[in-house]
């Protein structure tokens, strides 16, 4: 999320405020970030490695939401690559989807009938070629995901 100058992307911040919900794996930076986030529309995030002490007092390790009647399950740091998508689905058996963060490197694998969503990030790429975004269309139980290159 935006640190120093950097900002989010107008195609971000159009898809964000069009979105039903907003799911952030992690990674806020700052409580203001999570504010501005909330101005767009409703927010379930989880907290990183790079949020202040006041977003771990506010946001949980891990997490599942309920979206459109499928379960998502949440997490910031989903672990080595090695068998990380067979890990995510073990970890959340009973989800659809599994976001995860902490990489910035979009992934988007399915396992059986889960999802694995990295969505990367709007702001801070690290070794991903591109800055990124994914968005999750739930029609009558009908799953899409799209990832987008800001």
């Amino acid at each position: 999320m935006p640190r120093g100058k950097r900002s989010l992307p107008r195609e971000c911040l159009r898809r964000l405020a069009a979105a039903d919900l907003i799911l952030h794996a992690g990674d806020f930076t700052t409580t203001a970030v999570l504010e501005d986030l909330r101005e767009l529309g409703p927010v379930e995030g989880i907290v990183g490695n790079m949020d202040e002490a006041e977003l771990r007092t506010l946001l949980p390790e891990r997490r599942v939401v309920e979206v459109g009647g499928l379960r998502v399950g949440m997490v910031h740091d989903a672990g080595p690559s090695t068998a990380r998508a067979e890990r995510l689905t073990a970890e959340f058996p009973d989800c659809a989807v599994v976001v995860y963060g902490h990489t910035h490197v979009p992934d988007t694998s399915r396992v059986g009938g889960t999802w694995i969503l990295n969505p990367g990030s709007p702001t801070e790429r690290r070794s991903s070629p591109r800055h990124t975004m994914a968005e999750l269309e739930i029609v009558e139980n009908d799953l899409t995901v799209r990832t987008y290159v800001l």
